[in-house]
């Protein structure tokens, strides 16, 4: 009956509704970061491949926000026809046509009604505005039309705060929802009505329904109950317990033991937290309430687990990060107390694939620019382990590649890398990391003094034994070779980079995993 009468519109509005109420389930879970991290941690025990898929997190979450703006305007797109159908059969008042005939059940004796268009006169803009369907709709829209333009990648990289504040603006998204199917709009049949009125025996009929001598009495409708709430209160109550735990632990007492502002516009902050434990390649995210009490942002921790502090290096490159800077560096000529730096609070630190590198026995490790602090940590943490750990390391062989564009950037990361290759000098295990530094950009001043300069023993720009190549990595090169050094092995690839290079790297360990070498991508993901 109710087909008939909304034609062809009902069941693409619906369709889309119901995939609307799978994929809001979904959205939220990809950034509980703290169920993850648990998630992560116990799945690893069983396969790595199912734990891999855990850090492609945003990349599922963008997926699932497409999907809830695809079904979104689908749904929206069936009921502007539904109500156009609505407002045609009030207008069009001939009682020989069947919709016109159901558009008058309810409207005169208070009975449920079909059709929300009670008269010719009812205008769709008031209906729109007058009913909680029509309300949270409109709500609905707003929000997530703001949500997904401010996600794009160049207002985030450009204005990271509106980005940061128009997606809390889910929170109305999520309201809306629940509420929405609340008004009952979409209405059906009764199951006691169905028993004494078929529809598909009475719809020829309708011209004589509840009169004496008819089989067919008048229909009775009712609205469907709300059903979306049972889908999203699952996964809201998570969200909120996962913002709880970030409450708590952001009420945390963090100390500034050092901050070092390297030439690079890296600003090195050095921490300590009470009870605060981590692995290898795991991030946090950082707030400074005196530069903004709302915003939290990711930071790879560059210390490694041994050490009694935690490391993050923060490029300065936005209104959040230079804040910060000027918090607690400035332009102060002397370094600050600790108790002159500003107050910082911690959420984390959570996994990553870097944390599996330690499972292999021959890994790459790619960094691009500051992509590079993930291996920082790596890479101390391998020093740790070969100076004071007695234990047997299953991870034999690192093959480091970093691609940096400015010779600056090379300062903070020299250091760790010159204590690296002394250490394995010293305990002859030279062959144990091999490191390969590429300046993808220079200057021509730069490229006379790096002529002048290159036969000296050591680089002239990173002060190591291994000279610095110019360009980019012939990777198909490199696969190859490290393929053929290294037969019947698993080679971990993990990249901390830009999206074009991962589908390069990822397309060559695809192209190479070819008898029995198998390399396996793994890239970070914030």
């Amino acid at each position: 009956m109710k087909k008939s009468h909304l034609l062809q519109a009902l069941p693409w509005a619906r369709a889309p509704a119901a995939c609307l109420n799978f994929n809001c389930m979904l959205i939220l879970l990809p950034v509980c970061r703290n169920l993850l991290s648990f998630l992560r941690g116990t799945i690893q025990y069983c396969s790595r491949t199912a734990a891999r898929q855990l850090d492609r997190n945003i990349t599922f979450h963008k997926l699932v926000a497409y999907m809830i703006a695809f079904h979104t305007a689908v749904h929206i797109l069936a009921h502007l026809f539904n109500f156009e159908w609505f407002m045609d059969a009030q207008v069009n008042r001939n009682s020989s046509l069947l919709p016109f005939v159901l558009s008058q059940i309810g409207n005169g004796d208070g009975a449920a009604f079909l059709n929300p268009i009670t008269t010719d006169q009812t205008s769709q803009t008031i209906v729109m505005f007058t009913t909680i369907a029509g309300l949270t709709g409109v709500a609905i829209t707003l929000a997530l039309i703001l949500i997904i333009t401010s996600s794009m990648e160049v207002i985030r990289r450009s204005y990271f705060e509106v980005f940061w504040y128009t997606h809390h603006l889910f929170v109305i998204f999520f309201i809306g929802l629940v509420f929405h199917g609340a008004g009952r709009i979409v209405r059906g049949q009764t199951a006691d009505s169905l028993k004494v009125h078929d529809p598909r025996e009475c719809a020829d009929q309708f011209e004589t329904w509840g009169q004496k001598g008819s089989n067919c009495t008048v229909p009775e409708f009712a609205g469907n109950p709300p059903m979306t709430w049972k889908w999203v209160v699952g996964p809201m109550i998570l969200y909120v317990c996962e913002r709880l735990v970030r409450l708590y632990r952001s009420h945390q007492k963090v100390v500034i033991t050092k901050v070092v502002m390297h030439p690079s516009k890296t600003l090195e902050l050095q921490m300590k937290k009470k009870g605060f434990h981590m692995e290898v390649g795991q991030y946090v995210f950082i707030q400074c309430p005196s530069v903004s009490r709302l915003e939290w942002h990711p930071f790879t921790l560059t210390s490694a687990p041994e050490e009694d502090h935690f490391t993050a290096h923060i490029r300065i490159v936005g209104d959040w990060t230079q804040g910060l800077y000027e918090a607690c560096v400035g332009d102060k000529a002397a370094p600050q107390e600790a108790w002159e730096l500003p107050k910082v609070a911690i959420d984390g630190p959570f996994g990553t694939a870097s944390e599996d590198v330690f499972r292999y026995e021959v890994v790459m490790l790619v960094g691009a620019g500051i992509g590079v602090t993930p291996f920082a940590s790596i890479l101390k943490s391998v020093w740790y382990k070969h100076t004071q750990s007695k234990d047997n390391v299953f991870l034999k062989k690192i093959y480091f590649y970093w691609l940096c564009p400015e010779t600056q950037a090379f300062e903070w990361f020299a250091d760790l890398l010159q204590s690296l290759e002394g250490q394995m000098t010293e305990k002859n295990m030279a062959d144990f990391l091999s490191y390969n530094i590429y300046l993808t950009r220079w200057k021509e001043t730069e490229a006379a003094h790096f002529r002048v300069h290159h036969e000296a023993e050591n680089d002239p720009i990173t002060g190591l034994k291994q000279k610095t190549f110019y360009g980019k990595p012939n990777w198909d090169n490199e696969f190859t070779t490290i393929g053929t050094n290294h037969p019947g092995t698993k080679v971990g690839v993990f990249l901390c980079g830009p999206l074009a290079l991962a589908n390069s790297l990822e397309k060559q360990c695809l192209s190479h995993s070819e008898g029995n070498v198998k390399f396996i991508f793994n890239k970070e993901n914030f």
